[in-house]
């Protein structure tokens, strides 16, 4: 922090990714914890003038409040480094891994974590057959927040017709069936395991429209099953290198035991409002929203 009386916090928001409005969403959020915990807090949409606003504002940290490409795969966090502004979350090399699902789940795999098998394939061959035996799921390699997820039940669908705009390389992932959990890391803590209740898939609909889902914390689990979520969630944070804040996304097989536990993937910039998943779980350790958001630009730093 520099000498002002009232460290100057840029809170990064909005950009051009296709999780804009979400991220807007939490960095209004975050910014109002921030300046109740005694910050300034400037809210900053993150365009292509992000270089020279940041030079204007001068803050002694950015929080990193963006979602999704340029602001959660390495790109901001590049910028940021080379004004040597000090930031929150993953770094750089972390931020762009995680991001990258193909290349998340090589480190996963070589950290002993369980991971469902996968395929990289054309758009066009995608569409022309099974390149798997169904069911699978369809999903972009560097997108979050579930955009683009497809899911074929089963061979008499047929291939899919994915939607306009989708990449022309995509990853085809054998399907997990069972229950949806998630984990956060603080630090270097994980702090609980949260069932996320849907009438269906966890997607976009579900993780942000009211009464999409409901969330379960903490999961009613065998005790050897939460522990080893917890461990895992902890161990693909420091696979990745990851810092600050985290969450794991996990699919359960009950009918498999702790064997039905795959590691999907990890968010290095998780929703952040009161009610968003890893603000739920910092409060069930006790840790409010105000008192999370002072703690994640307490911790921010450069060389990440």
């Amino acid at each position: 922090m520099s000498g002002r009386t009232t460290p100057r916090v840029a809170v990064l928001m909005g950009g051009p990714s296709v999780e804009r409005e979400v991220s807007l969403t939490s960095g209004r959020e975050c910014a109002a914890a921030l300046r109740e915990a005694g910050f300034e807090a400037v809210e900053l949409d993150a365009g292509p003038d992000l270089c020279a606003r940041l030079s204007e504002i001068s803050p002694d940290v950015a929080f990193n409040a963006l979602h999704g490409r340029w602001g959660e795969d390495g790109c901001v966090q590049g910028l940021l480094e080379w004004m040597r502004i000090p930031y929150t979350h993953s770094g750089v090399t972390a931020s762009a891994l995680a991001m990258d699902k193909d290349r998340s789940k090589a480190v996963f795999r070589d950290a002993g974590l369980p991971v469902a098998a996968h395929v990289i394939a054309p758009r066009s061959e995608i569409e022309a057959a099974h390149v798997m035996p169904p069911p699978y799921v369809i999903k972009p390699v560097n997108e979050g927040s579930s955009v683009g997820v497809h899911i074929v039940s089963g061979a008499a669908d047929g291939p899919p017709e994915l939607a306009p705009g989708m990449p022309e390389r995509m990853m085809v992932e054998a399907f997990v069936p069972g229950r949806e959990l998630t984990v956060t890391v603080m630090g270097d803590r994980a702090l609980g395991v949260t069932d996320i209740v849907t009438d269906g898939w966890y997607d976009y609909h579900a993780k942000y429209q009211e009464g999409g889902s409901v969330h379960v914390i903490p999961a009613d689990l065998p005790p050897d099953l939460t522990e080893t979520c917890m461990e895992m969630a902890l161990r693909a944070h420091r696979a990745l290198g990851c810092r600050g804040l985290s969450r794991a996304d996990f699919r359960w097989d009950e009918a498999r035991g702790t064997d039905g536990l795959v590691l999907l993937e990890v968010n290095t910039q998780p929703g952040m409002t009161p009610t968003s998943l890893s603000p739920e779980q910092a409060a069930y350790r006790g840790v409010g929203f105000v008192e999370l958001c002072r703690w994640i630009a307490e911790d921010a730093s450069c060389n990440r």
